[in-house]
C-alpha cells in the first residue's frame, strides 16, 4: 500500500503534514514521492484566502485525474479547507473519498482503511471525521519534511485574536498553548534528528502560555530551549506588537541562540483601519514597538507584512502606511491585498475596495521596498555573515545557504564561493562581496583565512 501526499499553506500545516505521516509508516504504509504510484493520496489544504482555497481545489483534481489514468483508489481531503466547507466538498467535489477535519489528523488511519475498503465495494459511505477542534490533543511524534539542518516547533494551535479580515480562528478554534515539558521533549527529539535552526511557530508565539499558565511564557520557554538543547540557532516568527514585553525583548537580545530575528505582522499602521480590522493596539504603539526594538536589539532584522485595500483604507490612510514604511525601513516586508473571507466581519463592511486599487497600492509598496532591501543588502557589502549551509548548485558552481537574517521558504538566499565542497548543514562565515536582488553573494571564509 503506497500513500502519496499533497502537503499545502503554511508550515504550521506541513507540521500537520508530518504528524499523518508518522502515524501512517507506523501502521506499515508507505510514503511514495510520485502521485503516479500511489494507491491513496493525501491532500492536506490551506483555505486562509481565496487564492489558497483555489489552490486546493485545482490540487484536488489533478489529483482526481490519477483514479481515471493510473492505479489510485481513492483521495483524502484533509486540513482547512475540509474544515471550512466540509458539506461543499461532499456536495460538489465527488472526487473526494475522504474527509478529515483540523481536529481529526490522528483519524488518517482510519481514513485510508476506509477508503481502500470502499475502492471494493462503492456502496459503503464516505469516511469523514471532525473532531472538537478546541479539545483534541495537540503535536505527536512526525516525521520531518524539511532538510534535516532545520525544523519547526509549533507551541501553541488556533487564535483567540479575532481580527475581522481573518477566518482562522473559525477554521483552528480558541488558542490553545502546548505543555512546555512537552515543547522542551520534541526539542530534544529534533535535535537529535539533527536540527541546526529550530523555527519556533504559532498563530501567535508571544501569547504562549496564557491559557495555561496565567501569564506569558515565550521568554521562560526560550531560555528552557536554550538550557535543555545545544541548537545553535532559534528563530521567532509570527510575533505581535501588544505583546512584545520587555522580558521577552531582553531574553532576544540577551541570548546569544536566538537569532536576532523578529517578524512581526503588523498589518497596517492607520487608526481607522487598525480600529476596524480589530487588532489590538494603535499606530502610536506599533511606531513604539518598532523603535525598541530597534534600540533594544541594534543587530535585529525586521520583518513584517501588511494588508492595503482593506474596506474604507482612504487615499490618507494609504499614504500615512506609505510614509510609515519609508520612514521604519524594515529589513524584510511582505504585502497582501485584503481577500474577503466568508464569515468573517470585514467581508460584510460598507466601502470595499476595487481589486484594481488594491494592486496599484501594493505595487507601489514592494517598489518602495525593493528600493529599500537594495539600500540595505549594500551596506552588508564588504561584512561577514554567519550562514547556514543548505546545498550546492552545481551550474553556477556556488554554494548557498541562509544567514541568520533570513528564515526559511520566506527571505533571501547567501550565495557564495569556497574551495572546497562544503556539507549541508554547516555553519561557515561568509564575506559578502556583492548584492543580487534580495539575495547576496560572496566568498567562504576559511579556518585558515
Amino acid at each position: 500500500m503506497k500513500i502519496g501526499f499533497v502537503s499545502l499553506g503554511c508550515s504550521k500545516n506541513q507540521l500537520d503534514t508530518e504528524v499523518m505521516l508518522h502515524e501512517l509508516l507506523t501502521a506499515g504504509y508507505e510514503i511514495t514521492p510520485e502521485e503516479t504510484e500511489a494507491d491513496v493520496v493525501i491532500i492536506n489544504t490551506c483555505a486562509f484566502i481565496e487564492s489558497a482555497k483555489k489552490e486546493a481545489i485545482d490540487n484536488i483534481l489533478d489529483i482526481a485525474w490519477l483514479k481515471k489514468h493510473r492505479n489510485l483508489k481513492g483521495i483524502v481531503v484533509t486540513g482547512c479547507l475540509s474544515e471550512r466547507y466540509r458539506e461543499e466538498i461532499l456536495e460538489e467535489l465527488p472526487e473526494v473519498d475522504a474527509l478529515l477535519g483540523v481536529g481529526s489528523i490522528h483519524n488518517i488511519v482510519a481514513a485510508v482503511e476506509s477508503v481502500m475498503a470502499r475502492a471494493k465495494n462503492k456502496k459503503l459511505k464516505k469516511y469523514t471525521s471532525f473532531e472538537d477542534k478546541n479539545t483534541v490533543r495537540l503535536g505527536g511524534d512526525r516525521v520531518l519534511t524539511t532538510p534535516e539542518y532545520y525544523s519547526y516547533l509549533k507551541i501553541s494551535e488556533g487564535c483567540d485574536n479575532c481580527c475581522t479580515y481573518c477566518a482562522i480562528p473559525l477554521i483552528r478554534g480558541r488558542f490553545r498553548s502546548r505543555p512546555m515539558e512537552e515543547l522542551i521533549a520534541e526539542a530534544k527529539q529534533l535535535e537529535a534528528l539533527g536540527v541546526r535552526e529550530l523555527n519556533i511557530i504559532a498563530q501567535d508565539v508571544t501569547r504562549y502560555g496564557k491559557d495555561l499558565y496565567g501569564d506569558y511564557k515565550l521568554a521562560e520557554l526560550l531560555r528552557r530551549i536554550t538550557k535543555e538543547t545545544a541548537i545553535p540557532w532559534i528563530r521567532l516568527l509570527y510575533c505581535y506588537p501588544d505583546k512584545m514585553t520587555d522580558e521577552l525583548i531582553a531574553e532576544i537580545r540577551d541570548n546569544e541562540r536566538i537569532v536576532k530575528y523578529v517578524d512581526l505582522p503588523l498589518q497596517h499602521i492607520a487608526d481607522p483601519v487598525l480600529k476596524r480590522m480589530n487588532r489590538h493596539g494603535d499606530g502610536k504603539t506599533i511606531r513604539e514597538v518598532v523603535k525598541k526594538l530597534r534600540r533594544e536589539i541594534p543587530s535585529l532584522t525586521l520583518r513584517t507584512t501588511f494588508i492595503v485595500g482593506f474596506p474604507g483604507e482612504s487615499e490618507a490612510d494609504f499614504a500615512e502606511l506609505s510614509a510609515f514604511v519609508e520612514e521604519a525601513k524594515f529589513d524584510r516586508m511582505g504585502v497582501f491585498t485584503y481577500s474577503a473571507e466568508e464569515g468573517t466581519p470585514a467581508a460584510k463592511m460598507p466601502d470595499q475596495i476595487s481589486e484594481q486599487v488594491k494592486q496599484d497600492r501594493m505595487d507601489i509598496l514592494m517598489k518602495q521596498q525593493m528600493r529599500i532591501s537594495a539600500a540595505l543588502n549594500e551596506e552588508k557589502v564588504g561584512s561577514t555573515v554567519r550562514v547556514l549551509v543548505e546545498d550546492f548548485d552545481p551550474v553556477s558552481e556556488a554554494h548557498f545557504g541562509r544567514s541568520c537574517a533570513d528564515a526559511p521558504d520566506i527571505d533571501g538566499k547567501v550565495y557564495f564561493m569556497a574551495p572546497q565542497r562544503i556539507a549541508p548543514g554547516s555553519m561557515i562565515d561568509v564575506k559578502v562581496r556583492e548584492v543580487l536582488d534580495y539575495d547576496l553573494y560572496g566568498r567562504a571564509v576559511m579556518p585558515k583565512e
